[in-house]
């Protein structure tokens, strides 16, 4: 990682980096990397997310202000990291469910105080090391209400783990390919919209901010989603400071997930601002398809959802036929043919065509004040949806070597930050 949001590079080595772990009487920690944190009180927010209305266009802290948590004081608010309360696993660890009040956020009985997601660092991952000091140097300075709130950190010894409110309707990814789940309902047209809103606007939120901060891994698995389908942006292990001024961009090793990451990133390293909007166009294309960006079950030429039907996006009869069937033809035509232009802005091949952040969110408001006039009987349209062979699952990685998917916990109904390791 390079430097975060303009703090001194932290060594890899935990014993000489600096964050201060004391646990002791003093409440502020501060260190010379800029962290500070609060060992026997709240972070500078609770999970109940109070700053909403007191920041509803988002701010940026000077230093982080989270609560240092002791390793014994998450273990006791996860029941000592019980199978049954795992939520997720990736390449960084697992994240757990865990109990605190809310607001000493102290542990609490089971049932009791506020829900948290705890996820916990594999102790063999050094590279699990980098995104969990690139989570705690971003979330921990950043708030918006798009954005999954950091609540603390821990650092004892070869622990490592991070505390986050916990986002009640799992991933983005959970409702569109994780049909087996009979708990997880299709989603509607307007929560979709109202999804792909939040996440613009979380976006957008880093984009405008003096350092422009590219969020470089945006993807359905990273949008979490609360009680009331809000979409927040989680998993800040692979964020960049952006170019600096006069510069177009930042050279850098090729992260991220394939299938996602832009066309000139991949072939280059050269890092854009407006690579992340690429990736909002490929996530916007699976909302409208239901199809992930990825898939090396469906059939040859279908691999990629990109190449296989960006041709159909400027087509409302083509768009029709593409469109997710379990949407059951109840969104506008208008609407869903406008969404379907905004992704292909998104998709386009050279960094300067395509549209800021911003002006995708507009464009997004303009869609969502089109009217839907239900019709008497839906007749869906044939998918293109593949015929898979029994025993056929998706494919879907973050780097060509490594699978983001299919491993212990990835049936779970809850996404949460996975931090798979990516090939550095």
């Amino acid at each position: 990682m390079g430097n975060c949001m303009g703090s001194p590079v932290v060594n890899r080595s935990p014993s000489s980096t600096g964050i201060s772990t004391t646990t002791g009487a003093s409440k502020n920690n501060s260190n010379e990397n800029g962290f500070s944190g609060s060992t026997g009180g709240n972070s500078k927010y609770s999970a109940s997310g109070s700053l909403d209305e007191v920041f509803p266009d988002g701010q940026i802290l000077p230093t982080p202000s989270l609560k240092v948590f002791t390793f014994a004081e998450l273990k006791a608010a996860t029941r000592n990291f019980k199978p049954d309360t795992v939520l997720g696993e990736g390449g960084f660890g697992k994240v757990f469910k865990g109990y605190l009040d809310e607001k000493t956020h102290a542990p609490s009985k089971i049932g009791s105080g506020m829900i948290v997601a705890v996820k916990k660092l594999n102790s063999e991952s050094m590279q699990g090391f980098e995104e969990w000091q690139s989570e705690v140097n971003f979330l921990g300075r950043l708030y918006h209400p798009n954005l999954v709130k950091l609540l603390g950190y821990c650092w004892e010894d070869k622990e490592l783990l991070l505390v986050y409110e916990f986002m009640q309707k799992g991933s983005l990814e959970n409702h569109l390919f994780r049909r087996m789940i009979s708990t997880v309902q299709p989603l509607s047209w307007s929560i979709r919209l109202k999804i792909a809103m939040g996440a613009a606007k979380g976006l957008a939120f880093l984009h405008s901010s003096e350092k422009k901060i590219i969020y470089r891994d945006f993807k359905a698995s990273n949008i979490l989603l609360d009680g009331h389908f809000n979409a927040k942006l989680s998993d800040f292990g692979l964020a960049k400071n952006g170019p600096l001024a006069g510069d177009s961009h930042v050279t850098t090793r090729v992260m991220g997930t394939y299938g996602y990451a832009a066309p000139e990133y991949v072939a280059t390293g050269h890092l854009y601002v407006k690579s992340d909007v690429y990736g909002f166009g490929v996530v916007l294309l699976e909302m409208l398809t239901g199809l992930r960006a990825l898939d090396s079950n469906r059939p040859s030429g279908q691999h990629n959802l990109v190449d296989w039907l960006k041709p159909s996006l400027s087509d409302r009869r083509k768009l029709v036929r593409i469109m997710d069937q379990r949407l059951e033809g109840q969104y506008p035509l208008k609407g869903a043919a406008l969404a379907a232009q905004l992704s292909l802005k998104c998709l386009a091949p050279e960094p300067k065509n395509r549209p800021g952040m911003k002006e995708v969110v507009e464009s997004l408001e303009q869609i969502q004040a089109i009217k839907f006039i239900p019709k008497e009987s839906y007749r869906p349209a044939t998918p293109p949806q593949p015929t898979r062979r029994p025993g056929q699952h998706s494919s879907h990685n973050r780097s060509p070597l490594h699978p983001a998917y299919g491993g212990p916990g990835a049936n779970k109904p809850h996404g949460y930050p996975r931090s798979p390791t990516a090939v550095r």
